[in-house]
């Protein structure tokens, strides 16, 4: 349900785009309670969300690679490999590192809570001037949770299945700790994205973490019942 604490109702005829649409209908389907100070705070979740979505199918079709913090690596020109995470090389504006992993994305490797992160920080960047993301993230560290307190994520009980959202397969019997779960995007109807499996439906990223039990594993993964996200009117001063 969406109330826009200013008195209207509806977002109405706003010309939205069809993956906006899909957001709202969603927002407005949910038994859940979704406020707006105002109109505008909506359309920029709705943006925002969007962004998730397109910067999610990106790194799918893009060259990063799935691995370990250990055997991880970062475009050296733009980062510094530290032990919790990379850095940014202080010459360098945080726009043009964020920017560099999608458009270069062979030159870096990095596991699902770090696709996340990275995710999140492309798609505020699409979203907000970029002098304010240069200022609100500088100096930058990235890896796992390691992020900027600028980024604030939430993490809610329940799953909404809102596009856009960002939900956890868990992998309780797990072989290698690095599969103990997936983080993954929510795209669409029963469309997930995890880095290092790809776009999936629900079933099937069950079946492929599945395949990455130890030996006589009994408990299957699952699907978490939580959801993250940005705290969006945190960043919609920015807007």
């Amino acid at each position: 349900m969406i109330i826009i604490e200013n008195g209207l109702s509806s977002i109405g005829q706003q010309n939205l785009s069809p993956v906006e649409e899909r957001i709202v209908k969603a927002l407005e389907s949910s038994p859940t309670e979704y406020r707006y100070r105002n109109l505008g705070e909506l359309r920029f979740e709705l943006r925002m969300r969007e962004r998730f979505i397109v910067n999610a199918r990106s790194m799918d079709e893009g060259d990063a690679k799935f691995a370990a913090f250990e055997y991880s690596y970062f475009n050296s020109t733009f980062w510094i490999k530290t032990p919790y995470g990379y850095r940014l090389r202080d010459s360098k504006l945080p726009s043009e590192a964020i920017e560099d992993i999608f458009t270069n994305s062979s030159a870096y490797s990095f596991e699902c809570v770090t696709s996340i992160v990275l995710i999140y920080y492309k798609s505020i960047l699409d979203t907000i001037r970029t002098s304010y993301f240069n200022q609100l993230f500088s100096p930058l560290l990235v890896w796992g949770h390691n992020y900027d307190d600028d980024m604030s994520m939430v993490t809610y009980e329940g799953v909404d299945y809102i596009p856009g959202d960002v939900y956890y397969f868990s992998n309780p019997d797990y072989d290698d700790p690095i599969w103990m779960g997936e983080n993954s995007v929510f795209l669409e109807e029963d469309q997930y994205f995890g880095h290092g499996v790809g776009i999936m439906t629900h079933d099937e990223m069950i079946e492929a973490l599945n395949t990455l039990r130890k030996k006589d594993a009994t408990e299957s993964a699952f699907l978490l019942q939580q959801v993250t996200r940005l705290k969006f009117s945190d960043l919609y001063r920015y807007a």
